[in-house]
Protein backbone atom coordinates (compact mmCIF):
# COMPACT_ATOMS: atom_id res chain seq x y z
CA UNK A 1 0.00 0.00 0.00
CA UNK A 2 2.05 2.92 -1.58
CA UNK A 3 0.50 6.24 -2.71
CA UNK A 4 -3.12 5.74 -0.78
CA UNK A 5 -4.43 9.04 -0.37
CA UNK A 6 -8.00 9.88 0.57
CA UNK A 7 -10.69 12.86 -0.08
CA UNK A 8 -12.15 14.60 2.90
CA UNK A 9 -14.93 12.52 2.92
CA UNK A 10 -13.33 9.34 2.51
CA UNK A 11 -11.03 10.27 5.50
CA UNK A 12 -13.59 11.42 7.90
CA UNK A 13 -15.39 7.99 6.73
CA UNK A 14 -12.22 6.13 7.71
CA UNK A 15 -11.90 7.91 10.53
CA UNK A 16 -15.62 6.57 11.59
CA UNK A 17 -14.73 2.84 10.97
CA UNK A 18 -11.09 3.18 12.82
CA UNK A 19 -12.94 4.63 16.08
CA UNK A 20 -15.95 1.83 15.63
CA UNK A 21 -14.31 -1.58 14.05
CA UNK A 22 -15.08 -3.87 13.87
CA UNK A 23 -18.23 -2.53 12.81
CA UNK A 24 -20.93 -4.21 10.02
CA UNK A 25 -21.27 -2.75 7.18
CA UNK A 26 -25.37 -2.38 7.95
CA UNK A 27 -24.10 -0.13 10.71
CA UNK A 28 -22.15 1.80 8.72
CA UNK A 29 -25.14 2.53 6.27
CA UNK A 30 -26.54 4.01 9.28
CA UNK A 31 -23.73 6.00 10.54
CA UNK A 32 -23.45 7.23 7.11
CA UNK A 33 -26.93 8.24 6.63
CA UNK A 34 -27.04 10.23 9.43
CA UNK A 35 -23.69 11.99 9.34
CA UNK A 36 -23.37 12.43 5.52
CA UNK A 37 -26.57 11.83 3.94
CA UNK A 38 -25.49 9.05 1.99
CA UNK A 39 -28.15 6.18 0.79
CA UNK A 40 -27.08 2.45 1.25
CA UNK A 41 -25.28 1.90 -2.41
CA UNK A 42 -22.79 5.08 -1.84
CA UNK A 43 -21.59 3.35 1.27
CA UNK A 44 -21.34 0.19 0.19
CA UNK A 45 -18.94 1.99 -2.88
CA UNK A 46 -17.39 3.83 -0.29
CA UNK A 47 -16.69 0.49 1.61
CA UNK A 48 -15.38 -1.01 -1.60
CA UNK A 49 -13.10 1.87 -2.79
CA UNK A 50 -11.19 1.53 1.18
CA UNK A 51 -10.91 -1.87 0.91
CA UNK A 52 -9.67 -1.52 -2.94
CA UNK A 53 -6.78 0.67 -1.37
CA UNK A 54 -5.87 -1.88 1.17
CA UNK A 55 -7.03 -0.06 4.61
CA UNK A 56 -9.79 -2.07 5.12
CA UNK A 57 -11.31 -5.66 4.60
CA UNK A 58 -14.96 -6.47 4.31
CA UNK A 59 -15.29 -9.57 5.38
CA UNK A 60 -18.86 -11.41 5.96
CA UNK A 61 -20.21 -7.75 6.27
CA UNK A 62 -17.78 -6.60 8.87
CA UNK A 63 -15.46 -4.17 8.46
CA UNK A 64 -12.12 -4.07 10.04
CA UNK A 65 -8.78 -2.07 8.99
CA UNK A 66 -5.76 -3.57 7.56
CA UNK A 67 -3.50 -0.32 8.13
CA UNK A 68 -4.24 1.42 11.93
CA UNK A 69 -5.02 4.90 11.35
CA UNK A 70 -1.61 5.94 12.66
CA UNK A 71 0.23 4.12 10.29
CA UNK A 72 -2.20 5.81 7.72
CA UNK A 73 -2.03 8.97 8.73
CA UNK A 74 2.09 8.53 9.00
CA UNK A 75 2.40 7.48 5.61
CA UNK A 76 0.60 10.53 3.94
CA UNK A 77 2.58 12.61 6.53
CA UNK A 78 5.79 11.45 4.99
CA UNK A 79 4.32 11.43 1.45
CA UNK A 80 3.20 15.43 1.68
CA UNK A 81 6.25 16.24 2.80
CA UNK A 82 8.28 13.94 0.35
CA UNK A 83 5.88 15.61 -2.96
CA UNK A 84 5.70 19.03 -1.20
CA UNK A 85 9.37 19.67 -0.15
CA UNK A 86 11.42 17.43 -1.65
CA UNK A 87 11.68 15.18 1.58
CA UNK A 88 13.66 17.91 3.49
CA UNK A 89 11.93 17.99 6.87
CA UNK A 90 13.10 21.17 8.03
CA UNK A 91 11.60 23.16 5.10
CA UNK A 92 8.01 21.45 6.06
CA UNK A 93 8.51 22.79 9.76
CA UNK A 94 9.68 26.20 8.57
CA UNK A 95 6.96 26.42 6.01
CA UNK A 96 4.69 25.36 8.82
CA UNK A 97 5.40 27.56 11.83
CA UNK A 98 6.19 30.72 9.41
CA UNK A 99 4.21 33.74 11.07
CA UNK A 100 2.98 31.02 13.68
CA UNK A 101 4.41 31.59 17.54
CA UNK A 102 5.20 27.99 19.14
CA UNK A 103 3.84 27.76 22.76
CA UNK A 104 6.41 26.89 24.85
CA UNK A 105 4.99 23.40 25.43
CA UNK A 106 4.57 22.76 22.00
CA UNK A 107 8.33 23.73 21.36
CA UNK A 108 9.30 20.94 24.42
CA UNK A 109 7.37 18.59 22.04
CA UNK A 110 8.85 19.06 19.06
CA UNK A 111 12.20 18.79 20.72
CA UNK A 112 11.23 15.82 22.49
CA UNK A 113 10.43 14.47 18.79
CA UNK A 114 13.41 15.29 16.89
CA UNK A 115 16.01 13.77 20.07
CA UNK A 116 13.85 10.66 20.23
CA UNK A 117 14.28 10.58 16.07
CA UNK A 118 17.85 11.42 15.80
CA UNK A 119 20.18 8.88 14.76
CA UNK A 120 23.10 8.52 17.25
Amino acid sequence: MQNVTLGVVESQFADIIWENEPISSSELVKIAEEKFSWKRTTTHTVIKRLCEKELFENTKGIVTSLVSRDDFYSMSSKQFVNESFNGHLPAFIAAFTKGKRLSPEEAEDIRKLIDDAEEK
